[in-house]
C-alpha cells in the first residue's frame, strides 16, 4: 500500500504542475521562459548552490553538538546525495532525509543521535523560514505605496492594536526566543535514573550547552533562507518580475513550505501553485510566477545530478564521540 502511494506522487506531481502551467496559459510560460535573461538565471543557481553548501555546514553543527563527528567534505557530499535524492526520487524531502541518516549510522554512530540530526535540521530550516518571512512582512508593511505592500495590508485584520508591522516584528522575536527559552527548560530539567538513551542524551547535552549552539544554528538557518529566498528572487528577476525583495521572501514562505509536503514528487506541482496563489496575490502574472517556480525547482535539478555522481565516493569511518 505504501509503495502504491509513493508511485502515485509522480504522476500526482505531473498533474499539479500541469494544471498550474494551464492556469497560468502554457504560451505565456513559454514565452517567459524564452525571454529570461541567462545571467540572473546563472545568479539564482550560484545561490541555490551557496544555500545548499551552507545548509550541509548547518547540519554537521548539529551533528557535532549531538556527539557525533563528522567531516565537513563528508557532510557536504552527503547533503547534496540527498538532494538527489529528494529531487529524482518520490517522496519530497523525506527520502534525502533518510539517506542522511542512514550514513551517519554507517559511520558507527547510534541511530538515534543520527535520526534526531537531520528532524533537528529540518525543523531549523523551517522555523528560520517563517522568522525571515515575518521579518520580511514587518519591513514591507512599513513601504507604502508598492503593490505588494497594498496587497499584504489590505489582507491583513484592520482591528490589530498594535498594526500589522509592529505584530509581524513582534512575532519573529518570539519565534526566535521562545524556542531557545523552551529549550533551555527541558535541558535544566533534572534526569532521573533509569531515564534511557534519551535521558542520557538530554544530560550530555546540557553539558554542552545550548546558547551557542542555537546562535549558530540560527545564523545558519538565516543564512541558508536568505540564500534559497535570494535564488527565487533570480529567477524571477531573469523572468523580468520586479517585485521588492521583502515580498518574495515572505511569499517563500508558502511556496518553500508546499515544495516540503509528501504529496509529489520533489515538490514539483505544489510548489508552483503555490507560486501562482502567492505571487499572484502580490501583482506578480501567474505565467511569471509559475514559471519562477519551475526555473527554482530546475536549480535542485542541477545539483541533483552533481549529487548523483557523487554517490559513489567513499565513506570515511570516524570514532563516534
Amino acid at each position: 500500500m505504501k509503495r502504491a502511494l509513493r508511485l502515485l506522487r509522480l504522476p500526482a506531481a505531473a498533474l499539479l504542475l500541469a494544471a498550474a502551467i494551464a492556469l497560468a496559459g502554457p504560451r505565456r510560460v513559454w514565452d517567459a521562459l524564452s525571454g529570461a535573461d541567462p545571467r540572473w538565471l546563472l545568479a539564482g543557481l550560484a545561490c541555490a548552490i551557496a544555500a545548499n553548501l551552507v545548509s550541509a555546514l548547518r547540519w554537521r553543527a548539529l551533528c557535532d553538538w549531538l556527539g557525533m563527528r563528522a567531516p565537513a567534505g563528508w557532510a557536504v557530499r552527503v547533503y547534496f546525495q540527498g538532494v538527489a535524492v529528494n529531487a529524482l526520487l518520490p517522496g519530497a524531502v523525506v527520502g534525502g532525509d533518510v539517506l542522511r541518516a542512514w550514513r551517519l549510522r554507517a559511520l558507527g554512530h547510534p541511530g538515534l543521535e543520527a535520526g534526531l540530526s537531520v528532524l533537528l535540521d529540518r525543523i531549523s530550516g523551517l522555523w528560520m523560514l517563517i522568522v525571515l518571512g515575518a521579518l520580511a512582512l514587518a519591513q514591507g508593511l512599513r513601504e507604502a505605496g508598492t503593490p505588494a505592500a497594498a496587497a499584504i495590508a489590505g489582507a491583513w485584520p484592520a482591528a490589530m492594536p498594535i498594526g500589522p508591522a509592529p505584530a509581524a516584528l513582534l512575532a519573529a522575536i518570539s519565534m526566535l526566543v521562545l524556542p531557545w527559552l523552551a529549550l533551555s527548560l527541558a535541558l535544566r530539567a533534572p534526569v532521573r535514573d533509569g531515564a534511557g538513551r534519551l535521558g542520557r542524551l538530554r544530560a550530555a547535552l546540557a553539558r554542552r550547552g545550548l546558547s551557542g549552539p542555537y546562535a549558530l544554528q540560527a545564523l545558519l538557518s538565516a543564512a541558508v533562507q536568505l540564500l534559497s529566498a535570494g535564488a527565487l528572487l533570480c529567477a524571477l528577476r531573469a523572468l523580468g518580475a520586479d517585485l521588492p525583495a521583502w515580498a518574495v521572501a515572505v511569499a517563500a514562505v508558502p511556496i518553500f513550505l508546499m515544495a516540503t509536503l509528501p504529496v509529489s514528487f520533489g515538490g514539483w506541482g505544489t510548489r508552483e501553485a503555490a507560486a501562482a496563489i502567492t505571487l499572484g496575490a502580490l501583482g506578480t502574472p501567474a505565467a511569471v510566477a509559475v514559471t519562477g517556480s519551475v526555473v527554482y525547482g530546475a536549480y535542485a535539478l542541477v545539483q541533483a545530478l552533481g549529487g548523483w555522481m557523487s554517490g559513489g565516493a567513499r565513506s570515511e569511518a570516524v570514532e563516534p564521540r
